[in-house]
């Protein structure tokens, strides 16, 4: 046998030994693998972890009293509010006390007119509807008198009056006589005072 065939022979053989080896080991490599991924005898199955219960949430008490209707804030209410002051009612009267003025001739003179009772100065006659003064509660002390005042002359003798013609209507007051004042350009007159108090209704 040449040099070269026992080159080749060799060198086959030695090929066919790796080969060999190679499948062994690779055979040995996947069984060892296999054991290692198989459960030991010894070894406990791993079973399924128990299902997770959820406790239910905990009321706190803290929650509770601040759901409760407070009893303090039923304490801490605002007062109801105060009733409102009924005011006293003005004292009433049943005469007007009245001052007149010529002012042609400089006289004067006071006099009385009686409620709803129509009382002639010269050519003016005074018809007084109300009279009354302040209340104790108020600020001021005054009086007031509602009057009506009409212009009409005497009639001549064996003649008849020219009609009346009213120049003054409204509240005269005691104490501002010159806040709602009669005009009239020969007469001034005003409110002095209330006298004779009606009884209280």
């Amino acid at each position: 046998m040449t040099f070269g065939a026992r080159r080749w022979i060799s060198g086959g053989f030695a090929a066919a030994v790796m080969l060999g080896l190679g499948a062994l080991g690779a055979s040995t490599l996947v069984r060892a693998q296999d054991q290692t991924d198989a459960p030991s005898p010894d070894q406990p199955r791993a079973e399924a972890p128990p299902p997770v219960v959820h406790a239910p949430p905990k009321v706190d008490e803290a929650d509770d009293d601040a759901d409760a209707p407070d009893s303090s804030a039923k304490s801490s209410a605002p007062p109801p509010p105060p009733k409102p002051v009924i005011p006293l009612k003005r004292p009433r009267y049943a005469v007007a006390v009245i001052q007149a003025l010529d002012k042609v001739t400089a006289e004067t003179e006071r006099f009385e007119v009686p409620l709803n009772t129509p009382i002639r100065y010269k050519t003016l006659i005074f018809t007084v509807r109300a009279c009354e003064t302040t209340a104790s509660d108020e600020d001021i002390v005054d009086a007031a008198a509602h009057v009506e005042v009409v212009s009409q002359p005497k009639a001549p003798e064996g003649g008849s009056a020219p009609p009346p013609r009213q120049i003054f209507k409204g509240w005269m007051f005691a104490n501002s006589p010159g806040l709602n004042l009669l005009q009239h350009p020969i007469y001034d007159a005003w409110l002095i005072a209330c006298k004779t108090p009606l009884p209280s209704a």
